[in-house]
């Protein structure tokens, strides 16, 4: 199943990937793995370390970077909202973006990416609202690198939105989006329930744009037109029809209709499609951590608010500001702003790869992380309600405040987390963890697998409207989260005969690729994918000398480095034949070798030469290096760099690998329920 359309058929035609894979037979084989006295060594000082980043309040929580569009985005709403920012912050920001241009003039998405189009016109955008020269030479050489990619009008959905905010193309380039949808039926083609949450919290603000058309006026000198091809006063439709498209032209056919009639429409139903959404969207801005609590959703609501006549003293108003404020990283030479942020993530993957590395759940650190997740545990109703009406709440988000949007990924995490750290065996928490796990089940799709915050959200051809260039509208079952979930199921005691498990496994093995492998979607890309579903497998009690799961060690063992760790580009979203090759990273070879652990393979030369490649490669701080992107946030157009991943997930692997070696076992397996029949809770699964 492809999560985001069609995988053959890219949203944009990339520049290829310039990371060449490495091969065995270009690094030298390491010798002999390390003695035990630097394995200790290295699993003491990475703990030491972790341990030493835990905040007061028990929590962790690291940067969590995007590519330069973010950023850019920022500059641009702080000039349509009249803001005016510190010169010192205008500098960093802009040293920031100019010390990520590509040597060609673009920017990427990530690391050693090609550059794209649309990042690169929203950097240099920026960069001129910032006070950059356009004859500086940075500026020439980007400008060229949109010229030569066809120019700004070849831009995706959101950048042209961004550019007609701001005058540099007319509103009509834009597909159709008429604030009168928030009106229709939910039987409808299209319903605003239909798409993922993400999808929601950017369109509802996003339609009262559309509905009042703003144009935040900048002097011309500060406009981008030298980076068009053509006049974009006399840009129309730049969605064109494409050959064997079938679905896809009918929904152009369908926006260039609605151009053309929606101002036909009665006044008074507009105003109050406008005043629904204004609704809609000033309820989920009641929290501190704004709308949805990512950047896109939080930037579009407060630019709602403003042309709905709203001034910054609001409360609602002032809130969604400082939220975003609330993003910024500041460094001593650099700045920027990130798409959200990660503590409950952090914090959950920080205890387990604490306590696999030895700490005890008695500790003052590790009670402090325990009592903290119980802290933010979510017992509000969100929108996963309004189709699981019964289902009662006790979930965890991602960010610090996010009560809408609960999602099955952190829950599954922290739960096993807390399953680690002995909190099933305290009755204050009990309960609690009996509602996370039941709204965890009660999250089951209705083809076995699991999404990330609703059910059966899973419309691909919504995927075909003009407004889905990006092709992430929707929020469908994946490998990833159904391998997490049998995961946590397991640790509680169920096994293969348990119906959901049944499910699950099911959906697994149809979702595996034909080389063994599984697609990452919350993470680069098949090694995460694979080590995610491998660590299910083997909780649930799959017999991990099935051949299929056998097909799946295989390849991770295909795919090791001649340096001894893992890689893998985020081009192997394009290129499916790039799943688990690419330049080693930490976090990426931790994952191989949780799950090469997961199916037994302890023992085997390719892990120890996977744990000689971590310990060789850890600085003497206890950290590691890792600046490539290993995290996913839409397949093909938005990655992530968690700086946690290269602090806790190493940490992790040579934790298990330590506790394997010595003849002991795994934190998880010590805390693992014999059966289900005595939970001090009672399991219901979704009907």
């Amino acid at each position: 199943m492809d999560i985001i359309g069609n995988r053959e058929n890219a949203s944009t035609s990339p520049v290829r990937d310039p990371v060449r894979p490495v091969t065995l037979r270009e690094v030298p084989l390491p010798g002999p793995l390390a003695p035990a006295g630097r394995l200790d060594t290295a699993v003491g000082t990475a703990l030491s370390r972790l341990l030493g980043l835990q905040s007061e309040q028990g929590y962790w929580v690291f940067d969590l970077e995007a590519d330069a569009t973010i950023p850019s985005e920022y500059v641009m709403l702080q000039r349509f909202l009249g803001r005016d920012m510190r010169p010192e912050l205008k500098d960093k920001i802009a040293r920031y973006l100019r010390n990520r241009q590509l040597p060609d003039g673009g920017w990427p998405l990530y690391t050693e990416g090609p550059a794209d189009l649309s990042c690169t016109v929203k950097a240099y955008f920026a960069l001129k609202l910032l006070g950059d020269a356009p004859d500086a030479s940075h500026m020439a050489r980007a400008r060229q690198r949109v010229l030569e990619m066809g120019g700004a009008e070849k831009v995706n959905v959101f950048t042209r939105i961004a550019l007609a905010i701001f005058g540099q193309v007319p509103w009509r380039t834009a597909p159709c989006m008429p604030i009168e949808i928030t009106m229709l039926p939910d039987w409808f083609f299209f319903h605003l329930r239909k798409v993922s949450y993400w999808s929601r919290t950017v369109v509802v603000p996003l339609l009262i744009l559309y509905a009042r058309r703003p144009v935040a006026h900048i002097a011309p000198d500060q406009g981008v037109r030298e980076l068009f091809l053509q006049n974009p006063e006399n840009l129309r439709n730049l969605d064109g029809f494409c050959v064997k498209s079938g679905r896809k032209n009918l929904f152009i056919l369908l926006d260039r209709i609605l151009k053309c009639t929606e101002g036909c429409l009665p006044v008074g139903i507009r105003e109050e499609a406008v005043r629904r959404a204004e609704r809609w969207t000033v309820e989920r801005m009641r929290g501190e951590g704004g709308i949805g609590a990512i950047f896109p959703a939080m930037a579009n609501a407060v630019m709602a608010l403003r042309v709905l006549g709203y001034p910054d003293s609001q409360p609602d108003m002032a809130r969604g500001i400082k939220a975003l404020d609330d993003l910024l990283v500041e460094k001593e030479h650099e700045a920027f702003c990130q798409p959200c942020v990660s503590p409950i993530w952090d914090s959950c993957l920080s205890l387990s790869a604490s306590l696999e590395a030895g700490a005890s759940a008695d500790s003052p650190a590790m009670k402090a992380c325990v009592d903290w997740l119980f802290s933010k545990q979510v017992f509000a109703w969100g929108d996963w309600a309004q189709s699981s009406p019964d289902l009662q709440a006790g979930a965890w988000a991602f960010q610090f405040e996010n009560d809408f949007y609960p999602d099955v990924d952190d829950t599954s995490m922290v739960l096993m987390a807390l399953l680690r750290a002995g909190a099933l065996d305290d009755p204050r928490y009990q309960e609690r963890i009996g509602a996370a796990v039941n709204w965890t089940l009660g999250l089951q799709s209705s083809d076995g697998g699991w999404a990330a915050f609703d059910v059966d959200n899973n419309k691909l051809h919504l995927n075909n409207i003009p407004f889905a260039d990006h092709g992430a509208l929707l929020d469908p079952s994946t490998a990833d989260l159904t391998g997490r979930c049998l995961e946590f199921l397991g640790m509680l005691g169920f096994d293969r005969s348990f119906e959901p498990a049944a499910r699950g496994l099911e959906f697994l093995r149809k979702e595996q690729e034909a080389d063994g492998s599984w697609y990452g979607r919350w993470g680069v890309n098949y090694i995460y994918g694979t080590w995610s579903v491998l660590m299910g497998l083997r909780q649930i009690g799959e017999d991990m000398r099935a051949p299929y799961v056998r097909r799946a060690v295989d390849w991770l063992l295909s795919r090791q480095n001649g340096d001894g760790g893992w890689g893998e580009s985020c081009y192997s979203y394009f290129d499916s034949s790039l799943g688990g090759r690419g330049r080693s990273t930490p976090s990426q070879t931790a994952w191989a070798l949780l799950g090469l652990m997961a199916a037994g393979e302890e023992h085997s030369r390719a892990v120890r030469r996977g744990i000689e490649y971590l310990v060789s490669n850890q600085l003497p701080d206890g950290n590691w290096d890792e600046r490539l992107f290993t995290g996913t946030g839409f397949p093909r157009v938005f990655y992530l760099l968690y700086h946690g991943y290269s602090q806790y997930f190493p940490l992790w692997a040579l934790g298990v690998y330590r506790r394997l070696s010595k003849g002991g076992r795994m934190r998880q397996d010590e805390m693992r329920r014999p059966s289900p029949d005595r939970l001090p809770f009672k399991v219901v699964p979704r009907t």
